[in-house]
């Protein structure tokens, strides 16, 4: 049994769900949720607003939801999969077999799926190549396909996956391609699994196809649908943030299984200038609201940040797959800011609403969501129940099911651990037993439970903000050994690239992984956030900084032809709570850069 990524070559091996063994710490307790609560929850959702009904009428006007509503249903199926699987996992078998029994009710005779398209009163197929989401929409089915497969959770898929992979291959093997990648991932898996070189050929035409704005002309622009630059062309992502590393992800998959080393490299470059230039402190990408785009280089405005957790999955799935292919720990890095500061910030504590998109700013306290029906507005606000858009929460739920093949590699000499969670790993040919409160503490232990007596190699990444290289053991290990590692968990202060105009004169801090931030709620009586400044001179302690409260004045005009001068501050202490625990306790107000004293 293997997981959700599995190539054939590459540096790094990934390990299958049954590998690894959450047991509890900050991660088990939320894929613990996920299993039971968010599943459950997702299930009730999917079922109220009709998106599962498409499928058992398909072709009626009755059909619900938007055009890409059947990605969604398709995302939960690969979730319950991966869940199933999981040691301790809870068992959806129930909800698998009827799902896969409503999806092949659905599909038409020539291997087509989608319940919006092709039937009379509906729009004909691939008429809307830019928004139609069909190939996005058979993308998600074969991941979901590949997780029933490889778990044995769903084995009933297959055969409606490929039948469906082989009308899209008839259908565009000369042409064309979707506005929405997706579809070039799950193709590549389709063919790890099955062994079908068109598949994997299929693929490679798509990612080949884009960049020479063949897609009818938008006024997002030929950037939104990755269509205005060749893959293997660019320098950094742009456009739409969710397709560009959906794209991403795709190309490495096609560059792995075809040997492009020229792909590769392509798309760990723009990967890297985007880390650099165009990402959040969080992790998150997205600083357009309008587009779901990226801004250009250094436009990071806090208040404006759009950092979709869809992107932020999908940076996961990209940094694993780069690690894979090149075994550079350091794509592990982006996946523990991501992690901690995008993941788990989304989620509530019982699993039963989400962020869709992730402020680092809040200026007004958002509105509590209405809980008995959709939220229609998707693009910030409070936590809520259900979306009309609700890419985010299964995508979240089929991640956080697989998570213990993100946290642990292996090759023919050991095993490398990348993150770092109380778990049970038997991979590289041993036993291991990890414990820690990460990201809480800096203390992993890592016991051995069984190794061949011959030398195995043990390797932990040490992240950026710890410095130094990974720590590397290599010996014969005894059963009962145990090795310590400990990170520095001290409070740090990071500033901004002063090219960053929106973030400039600020500071922000952040202690091992976690983005920390300031909530309303903590504050003073009568003390706003817009009112303070911290003293950077002053290291920060573990739950606050000092600085003052200023008191400006407040004339007619907002500008003066010179400076004004202000009150005499008042020194403060300003509480700090980690951003992923923010807008917990009812509507606040909150930042993470903080304005500095000026010098």
């Amino acid at each position: 049994m293997t997981g959700p990524v599995v190539p054939s070559r590459g540096a790094l091996r990934p390990v299958g769900p049954h590998q690894v063994r959450l047991t509890g710490g900050f991660w088990g307790r939320r894929q613990a949720v996920n299993g039971s609560a968010t599943m459950e929850h997702s299930r009730t959702w999917v079922e109220r607003v009709g998106w599962t009904g498409n499928f058992r009428n398909p072709g009626t006007d009755r059909r619900r939801g938007r055009e890409f509503s059947d990605s969604e249903v398709y995302k939960l199926t690969e979730a319950l999969c991966w869940e199933s699987a999981r040691p301790g996992g809870v068992r959806h078998d129930e909800a698998l077999a009827e799902l896969t029994a409503l999806i092949a009710g659905a599909q038409d005779a020539d291997g087509y799926l989608h319940t919006a398209y092709g039937r009379p009163g509906q729009p004909p197929r691939y008429g809307d190549m830019n928004f139609g989401h069909e190939l996005y929409c058979a993308g998600h089915f074969f991941q979901a396909a590949v997780a029933g497969t490889r778990t044995g959770a769903a084995p009933g898929l297959l055969e409606i996956a490929t039948r469906l992979a082989d009308h899209i291959c008839g259908v565009f093997a000369d042409e064309g391609f979707c506005g929405h990648p997706e579809v070039e991932t799950g193709l590549v898996e389709l063919f790890r699994v099955t062994g079908e070189r068109r598949y994997l050929d299929q693929a490679a035409k798509f990612v080949a196809r884009r960049g020479q704005r063949t897609l009818p002309e938008h006024e997002f622009g030929w950037q939104y649908f990755q269509d205005a630059v060749p893959v293997r062309n660019g320098d950094v992502f742009h456009g739409h943030v969710v397709r560009a590393l959906y794209l991403a992800a795709g190309a490495v998959a096609v560059a792995v299984e075809t040997g492009d080393d020229e792909l590769l490299q392509a798309v760990a470059r723009q990967f890297d200038r985007t880390l650099a230039r165009r990402t959040h402190l969080t992790g998150g990408m997205g600083s357009r609201h309008l587009d779901e785009s990226y801004g250009e280089d250094f436009v990071l405005p806090p208040d404006r940040a759009y950092s979709e957790t869809c992107a932020g999955v999908a940076t996961i799935m990209l940094a694993q797959r780069l690690l894979l292919a090149t075994g550079e720990l350091r794509y592990g890095d982006i996946v523990d800011r991501v992690l901690h500061n995008v993941i788990a910030t989304a989620i509530a504590d019982d699993g039963r609403s989400f962020f869709y998109a992730h402020t680092l700013h809040q200026r007004v306290p958002a509105e509590p969501p209405r809980t008995d029906r959709e939220q229609l507005r998707f693009s910030g606000g409070a936590r809520a129940p259900w979306f009309e858009v609700s890419c985010c929460l299964n995508n979240i739920g089929r991640l956080i099911a697989s998570l213990g093949t993100y946290l642990v590699t292996e090759d023919p000499g050991g095993v490398q651990l990348h993150q770092y969670a109380p778990m049970r790993v038997e991979a590289g040919g041993m036993v291991l037993d990890v414990d820690t409160d990460y990201p809480d503490a800096g203390v992993i232990t890592v016991t051995v439970v069984d190794a061949p007596e011959t030398p195995r190699t043990l390797t932990f990444r040490i992240p950026e903000w710890a410095t130094g290289p990974e720590s590397v053991y290599r010996r014969i290990f005894s059963p009962g050994e145990q090795i310590r590692l400990e990170l520095p968990m001290r409070p740090r202060w990071t500033f901004p690239d002063p090219r960053a105009d929106a973030l400039r004169g600020c500071a922000a801090v952040e202690v091992g992984p976690i983005v920390m931030c300031a909530e309303s709620i903590d504050q003073e009586d009568g003390v706003r956030l817009d009112e303070l400044q911290v003293d950077t001179s002053v290291a920060p302690e573990t739950g606050a900084v000092k600085g003052h409260r200023i008191h400006p004045a407040d004339p007619g005009w907002p500008y003066q032809s010179h400076r004004t001068a202000t009150e005499r501050p008042d020194p403060v202490v300003v509480p700090l709570l980690p951003y992923h625990r923010w807008a917990r306790r009812g509507p606040s107000t909150m930042r993470i850069w903080l304005p500095a004293n000026p010098s």
